[in-house]
């Protein structure tokens, strides 16, 4: 207990004496509350408050059997387009949406079947057809 006291002396006269720098301190201020000065906002001299653009693309590729297409336009916050694929069965996918600031966005997806119009990649499996096993089974 007395080499405790005597190590404790020791550190206590160090830290007088400016040996031992004393732990620094930080200081928060305090938060001020009150009026802020509004921010003035920059303005984008190319911003345009009623955007408007058309697209379309559509790619059919009888080599890798790629269908498919898209077209959408936009008049001010009014989106609406349409894209269609066709599915790995064979079927054709057909989506028209909409969107706008009042109704969200809406879509109505359709299903056409498989028509013989599709396109079937170049280099399509072959169908595999299963035969009888080699060996056979004997009683």
């Amino acid at each position: 207990m007395a080499s405790k006291m005597i190590v404790f002396a020791a550190l206590v006269a160090a830290a007088t004496a400016g040996i031992i720098a004393p732990a620094p301190v930080a200081y928060h201020a305090t938060p001020a509350y009150g009026y802020a000065a509004p921010i003035a906002k920059a303005v984008d001299a190319d911003y345009d408050p009623n955007p408007q653009y058309s697209y379309s693309y559509d790619v059919h590729d009888e080599h890798t059997g790629d269908v498919k297409s898209q077209q959408e336009s936009r008049h001010g916050d009014a989106v609406e387009g349409s894209y269609s694929l066709i599915e790995a069965d064979g079927t054709r996918r057909v989506v028209h949406y909409t969107a706008d600031p009042h109704n969200g966005f809406n879509a109505v997806v359709e299903k056409e079947p498989a028509g013989h119009g599709h396109v079937v990649a170049k280099y399509a499996p072959a169908p595999v057809k299963y035969a009888a096993p080699a060996y056979g089974y004997q009683h």
